[in-house]
């Protein structure tokens, strides 16, 4: 198993596939975005060893990002090989939907069910303005089409004071009619712009107040290292739910690494990396090597986000990190 010095387990990593996006959502990519050449990449084959390895010391859920993950080529054929990881029980897909929908079978055939949709705004005009691409009638296409198949679908909405904050109401109404769950996030300092961000403001208690001031929130049971705190509505289909990324409120229970897409394992969002396992594999460190160094830096992660914040003296985008 694979634990820290604060007795937590790991048995989640976020592992992102690619920087590359086809949208430029402000609270996430620069203005002005370098993107990797294809060789400073993990490749597909450096990803599945390891994956194998942190597979065999606990971790047994994966959630795919990027980037846009669908812009990888040949995705497909490293969902179907991670499906197929002994001690993988779980794959989920964070999208922007822009490019989902004609995948929609396939990740059914592979038994993933759990998609997380980017998605910060209702309206089509606002959308191209946080987004700078005219795509929503195609994120809105993959919505619709995800619960026709089925799946497990949540909203990711990143709270923008002055933004969306007026479409809080809108989104919660979502789940009068959709079995979907609502998460609003606080907005985090990892824009890649240096500019001022909502999270302090618009946090998770104010999201709460305001989404309360009209819907009466029953609270549910959250789940063991759930980083949402989750209410239902009284006859609605769906659930909501308040992601504090800002505030940091889950730290305690925190049972997850990122893998960036050049191989550097954070083992906290807010940190700086702690190790870069594809330098390690390209240079020739042997499987035991690469797992001593992977549960050292583990061993050695912060108690909490604010720790591991003073500790990093660059703050970088989020689309350099994974979603």
């Amino acid at each position: 198993m694979l634990k820290d010095a604060h007795n937590r387990t790991i048995n989640y990593v976020r592992l992102a596939v690619t920087d590359r996006c086809n949208l430029r959502c402000t609270y996430c990519m620069p203005e002005h975005m370098q993107f990797l050449q294809r060789r400073e990449l993990l490749t597909y084959e450096e990803i599945l060893h390891l994956m194998q390895l942190l597979a065999a010391e606990g971790v047994s859920k994966v959630r795919i990002t990027g980037g846009e993950p669908f812009l990888r080529k040949d995705l497909l054929h490293l969902l179907e090989k991670l499906s197929a990881t002994p001690g993988i029980d779980q794959i989920s897909i964070t999208t922007n939907g822009v490019l989902t929908r004609s995948f929609i079978p396939a990740l059914q055939s592979l038994g993933i069910r759990n998609i997380n949709l980017s998605l910060d705004t209702l309206q089509r005009d606002k959308f191209k303005l946080i987004t700078f691409r005219d795509e929503f009638e195609a994120v809105i296409a993959t919505f619709h089409s995800l619960l026709e198949h089925d799946m497990k679908l949540k909203i990711n909405v990143v709270v923008m004071d002055g933004v969306n904050t007026e479409e809080l109401l809108d989104f919660a109404a979502l789940t009068r009619d959709y079995p979907v769950s609502v998460r609003f996030i606080e907005e985090m300092p990892f824009n890649g712009h240096g500019k001022t961000f909502s999270g302090p403001l618009w946090n998770y208690e104010h999201i709460l107040n305001n989404i309360r001031a009209v819907y009466p929130l029953e609270k549910m049971a959250d789940a063991p290292n759930a980083t949402s705190i989750n209410y239902h509505v009284p006859g609605h289909l769906g659930q909501i739910g308040v992601i504090p990324a800002y505030s940091r409120t889950f730290c305690g229970s925190c049972n997850r690494i990122r893998i960036t897409p050049t191989g550097g394992l954070k083992t906290c969002l807010y940190g700086k990396d702690a190790i870069n396992v594809r330098d390690l594999l390209r240079t020739g460190a042997t499987d035991e090597y690469l797992m001593q160094e992977v549960q050292q830096a583990i061993y050695r992660r912060f108690a909490n986000g604010f720790e591991a914040e003073k500790d990093n003296e660059k703050m970088v985008s989020m689309s350099e990190i994974g979603g």
